[in-house]
C-alpha cells in the first residue's frame, strides 16, 4: 500500500504562527534568552514524520522524541522496553521531516547510566540520527553524565520530579517533591544546572516548589504536571490533541482528535459500504 506524500517532504500548513525569535532554527541560545526575557517555551512530542511538521508549522519551539513512544506509538505499558534504535527510527523521521523546531531526542532506559562512555555512545547515536540535544533523567546521580556529555559537545536537558524510567522504584506515576522530597529535588536541580544542562523538565511535581525552582535557577524550567509558572510548557501530542478518551489530569484536550478519525473512518466504511466511494471524481475510465 502505498501513501502519496508532499514532493517537499513536509505536511502542507496553513499561514504559519509567529516562532522563537524568528530563529530559522532553534538553538539552545534561543531557549536561554526566552528565559531571560521571561517568553514561555513550547515543546510536544513527536515520533513520525506526518504529525511532526505539522506540530513545526504550529510554531512549537521543541520537538521532543520521546520514550514514551512506547506507550503511544509502540503498545507497551511503559517506557521501559524501548530500544536505542526505535529512539534513532524515530528521531531521524522527525529530523527528516522538519527544520526550524529544536529536536531534543530521549536517551533510553538501560542505555546511559552506567558510564560516561556507554551514555557518549547512545547520545552520539542520537545526534546523527538528527537530534539537537538528548533528555536523560536523574540528578545528582546522573550530573557526571550530564557534564561529560556537554564537555563533548551534546546539549543535555535534564529531567527530574517524576522519571518514568524510574516508575519500579517510584512505585508508579505519582507525585514527587513533597515533604522530604522537596530538599532532594532542590538539590538534583541545583546539581543538574552546574553540570551543565540547558534545560530542565520537571515532571509531576507541586507547583510552589516548582515556581521556587525557576525562580532560582539559571537555565530554563519545562513543566509537565507542575504548574502554570515554569519557564515553557511540554505535553505528549495525542494528550494534547485528545486522540483518546483518558489523559493525565495536569492534561488540557486542545482538540477532539480521536473522535475526529472515528468519525471521519465512519464515513469511509460507510461510502465504500454503499459504493458512494470512489465517486467520478476519484478514478479515470481510460
Amino acid at each position: 500500500m502505498s501513501h502519496i506524500t508532499n514532493p517537499d517532504g513536509a505536511a502542507p500548513a496553513s499561514s504559519p504562527t509567529p516562532t522563537l525569535f524568528n530563529a530559522k532554527r532553534v538553538r539552545v541560545q534561543h531557549i536561554a534568552r526566552a528565559k531571560a526575557e521571561g517568553i514561555p517555551l513550547t515543546m510536544l512530542t513527536a515520533y513520525d514524520a506526518l504529525t511532526a511538521p505539522i506540530l513545526e508549522a504550529a510554531g512549537v519551539d521543541m520537538l521532543l522524541v520521546g520514550d514514551s513512544l512506547g506507550n503511544v506509538i509502540l503498545g507497551h505499558g511503559s517506557t521501559l522496553p524501548v530500544t536505542l534504535e526505535d529512539m534513532e527510527r524515530a528521531t531521524a523521521a522527525v529530523a527528516r521531516s522538519t527544520s526550524r523546531a529544536m529536536i531534543v531526542a530521549d536517551l533510553p532506559f538501560g542505555t546511559y547510566e552506567d558510564t560516561a562512555e556507554h551514555a557518549f555512545a547512545s547520545a552520539t547515536a542520537l545526534m546523527k540520527a538528527g537530534a539537537h540535544a538528548v533528555k536523560l533523567e536523574g540528578g545528582q546521580s546522573r550530573a557526571h553524565i550530564i557534564a561529560a556529555l556537554t564537555a563533548a559537545g551534546i546539549p543535555v536537558c535534564a529531567h527530574l520530579g517524576y522519571t518514568p524510567q524510574s516508575e519500579n522504584t517510584l512505585g508508579g506515576p505519582r507525585m514527587q517533591g513533597r515533604g522530604a522530597g522537596a530538599d532532594q529535588l532542590r538539590a538534583d536541580a541545583e546539581a543538574v544546572e552546574k553540570a551543565g544542562a540547558f534545560a530542565v523538565v520537571f515532571e509531576m511535581v507541586p507547583a510552589t516548589i516548582a515556581t521556587e525552582l525557576t525562580q532560582s535557577l539559571t537555565i530554563p524550567t519545562i513543566g509537565i504536571g507542575a504548574g502554570p509558572n515554569t519557564d515553557g510548557q511540554v505535553l505528549v501530542w495525542s494528550d494534547m490533541a485528545g486522540y483518546s478518551d483518558w489523559t493525565p489530569s495536569f492534561v488540557r484536550k486542545f482538540g477532539q482528535l480521536g473522535q475526529a478519525l472515528r468519525e471521519a473512518a465512519s464515513d469511509y466504511v460507510e461510502a465504500v459500504r454503499e459504493r458512494s466511494f470512489p465517486g467520478p471524481d476519484n478514478y479515470k475510465n481510460d
